[in-house]
């Protein structure tokens, strides 16, 4: 007699089969793959970008103008158009993490960087370290405004934007000999760097710059080049500094055009009839200091009937002399032409004219000064 199968209940099913599955796993070759871990593959990706792109673990503060250039193309460019000779010693100012360090050191003898954060020369010289041209770099950890540069043949930097203006006037005015100056610049500055008497843009730093130096337009560059990303595009521009310059005082030309283009659009006759800037002049004129000096030399171009002066200080003597002086100044302004002229359109020739108007008058803008004094360069900032 037949016996009929026993009834299997549908869970001791699925647990042989379960069991059966697994002896097949395990009967299996093992892969000689090992076991991918994806936040593995992530942290090399990390460090070899870090290796490639040294700066991309610093902390760039864009309020001291560290925005590294990191278009090639613009960098080739800039070194190109400097004209570097392998004789040539070139001072970089601001290299930052040296991307282009890197480049002037394959056609330059010398490199002198100077950098104020030490973060940025550590990095530096552990990126030129490896490379064949360490002995051709020298990194002066210091304020590139207030150091004494070492000799150079030329200039090639990216200048942070916040210190243009005083940094440029070292180089145009200062000491130290140079064939030229190629400077990555913000653009808006270098507008005015660049602009012509009747120009919207033309400015007393035009004014002073030109007067040592020609200035030359390279190629803009956009914000999107820069590591972070700026608000601004920039500019590259190329100073030479001139042959010949103009027997002139420079401090007494950068306080004459400050005083010039202090309103720009006006006419000098309304500038120069300003009462706080013919006070200004006149206590300048007469070695006048404040209300407690003494001594108030008047009888020096307007002597008294008996041929004496007060020597107390009295506001009226120094308004009536005042008055005096500003009658002055308006004649010398009509007799150069001057007085309905405006700084915006004078060319520099127009302006040394005046000046040495306002000189064989007696009049002068500023105690005299040589090339590399701090007065020259504070009265270049605007």
């Amino acid at each position: 007699m037949l016996q009929r199968p026993k009834f299997i209940s549908i869970h001791v099913f699925r647990f042989i089969l379960r069991q059966q599955t697994y002896h097949i796993h395990q009967l299996r070759p093992k892969s000689s793959r090992p076991y991918y871990n994806r936040h593995d593959d992530e942290e090399d990706e990390r460090i070899r970008k870090r290796k490639e792109n040294p700066e991309g673990h610093l902390h760039l503060f864009k309020s001291k103008g560290q925005h590294l250039l990191t278009n090639q193309r613009v960098l080739d460019t800039i070194v190109r158009k400097s004209d570097i000779k392998p004789t040539d010693t070139v001072l970089e100012i601001g290299p930052g993490t040296g991307n282009l360090t890197v480049k002037l050191l394959e056609v330059a003898r010398k490199v002198v960087a100077v950098e104020i954060d030490k973060r940025m020369v550590e990095v530096l010289q552990n990126r030129v370290k490896a490379s064949a041209f360490e002995d051709r770099l020298t990194v002066l950890c210091k304020d590139a405004l207030k150091t004494e540069f070492p000799h150079f043949d030329l200039v090639v930097a990216n200048i942070p934007y916040g210190i243009s203006s005083p940094l440029v006037a070292k180089l145009v005015f200062g000491v130290n000999p140079y064939r030229s100056a190629t400077l990555l610049l913000q653009k808006e500055f270098a507008r005015r760097l660049l602009a012509n008497p009747g120009d919207s843009d033309f400015n007393r730093l035009a004014v002073n710059v030109k007067l040592v130096a020609e200035v030359e337009f390279v190629r803009d560059v956009s914000k999107r080049d820069f590591s972070p990303c700026p608000k601004v595009d920039s500019s590259v521009v190329i100073i030479r500094p001139k042959a010949e310059i103009p027997d002139v005082d420079f401090g007494e030309w950068c306080a004459f055009t400050k005083t010039c283009f202090s309103k720009k659009n006006k006419t000098l006759g309304a500038t120069f009839k300003q009462k706080k800037k013919v006070m200004e002049l006149f206590k300048l004129s007469e070695g006048i200091g404040s209300k407690e000096d003494s001594a108030v030399r008047l009888h020096d171009c307007y002597p008294s009937g008996d041929g004496n002066v007060e020597v107390e200080m009295r506001t009226d003597v120094l308004e009536t002399g005042a008055s005096l002086f500003k009658d002055k100044l308006v004649g010398i302004l009509k007799s150069g032409g001057f007085e309905d002229k405006r700084p915006s359109k004078l060319s520099n020739e127009d302006l040394l004219h005046l000046l040495s108007l306002f000189n064989q008058a007696g009049i002068h803008f500023h105690d005299r000064a040589k090339p590399g004094d701090a007065s020259i360069t504070a009265c270049f900032v605007e």
